[in-house]
């Protein structure tokens, strides 16, 4: 499979801009990386596809979001970071969730999410405070919800799709999605041409098994009009957590904090939330961050 990728297009009648993504090994890596079930899986996969396209969509340069979705479901909080160079990291509060599916057989991620609560969005655009915007959980598949967040808190008439297959054995087979806005002036017939496909379309983790391409969905999406790609990039999930880092931050806890770790735990160790990843703090790693707040 070719590695992960996410296209920026707009169609050639002037009427919508147009991304589309294939996610699925960065959402694979995820799932190892934080030992994901199932249900859990699948809303985390959703999560981190949604916001690499909503980032993409709103941001520009060395701008980052975070996106935090707590409807009060079992999976408790999901925390994602996304930059619109492609690059993603989150985590889930409780990663072991699987729920019996639904009737018609799918993960049931709107009962793993929930449907009471927020999505937040925080974004740092490198210049005064980062904006924050919030909007109730409309459904928690994600998809209406990552939408109905583009209408209210950015006044962005869009539709977003989101979706994650996994297989029988819990691993990812495939991810992906799509995220569709409308431009200035757009015309009632393609917008009501476009609400019809949206309705007809398939899963898009249906048409990926099928060996559909991000290009081929948009195609699929606007078959009345040429879709003029602009921008292709790759798309990871990355964390740019270090030892360094982690040493800032604990140089903010109180000296007495940190003088019992050094001399009656004789050390500490820090897991990074996003990426697991353990760091250990001697007695002299915490002496010097002593010795630096002393400065």
């Amino acid at each position: 499979m070719e590695a992960d990728y996410l296209i920026k297009s707009i169609t050639e009648d002037g009427n919508f801009r147009a991304y589309a993504i294939q996610s699925t090994q960065l959402v694979a890596h995820a799932q190892q990386v934080h030992d994901t079930w199932p249900s859990a899986s699948a809303a985390f996969g959703r999560s981190l596809t949604g916001s690499l396209l909503l980032a993409s969509s709103v941001l520009k340069g060395d701008d980052k979001l975070t996106v935090k979705i707590d409807g009060q479901g079992p999976i408790g909080a999901i925390v994602i970071d996304a930059t619109p160079k492609g690059i993603v990291k989150g985590y889930v509060q409780y990663p072991h969730v699987n729920l019996p599916l639904k009737d018609d057989g799918h993960i049931d991620v709107a009962k793993t999410v929930g449907k009471n609560g927020f999505i937040t969005v925080t974004k740092d655009q490198g210049f005064g405070t980062p904006f924050t915007g919030q909007t109730p959980i409309v459904s928690g598949e994600l998809g209406e919800d990552f939408t109905y967040y583009l209408a209210k808190s950015e006044q962005i008439p869009s539709a977003v799709g989101v979706s994650v297959f996994i297989n029988a054995d819990g691993n990812v087979a495939v991810a992906g999605g799509f995220l569709i806005q409308l431009l200035p002036g757009a015309e009632d017939a393609a917008i009501n041409e476009l609400e019809q496909r949206l309705k007809e379309l398939p899963l898009i983790s249906k048409l990926m098994r099928d060996g559909q391409t991000p290009e081929d969905i948009l195609r699929l999406l606007f078959s009345k009009t040429q879709v003029n790609i602009i921008d292709k990039i790759p798309v990871n999930f990355e964390c740019d957590c270090s030892k360094d880092r982690f040493a800032e931050r604990m140089a903010s806890l109180p000296k007495t904090d940190l003088m019992q770790l050094r001399d009656e735990d004789h050390g500490a160790e820090v897991i990074c939330q996003f990426c697991q990843t353990h760091y250990q703090f001697s007695e002299q790693d915490l002496t010097e961050i002593i010795v630096k707040q002393n400065k």
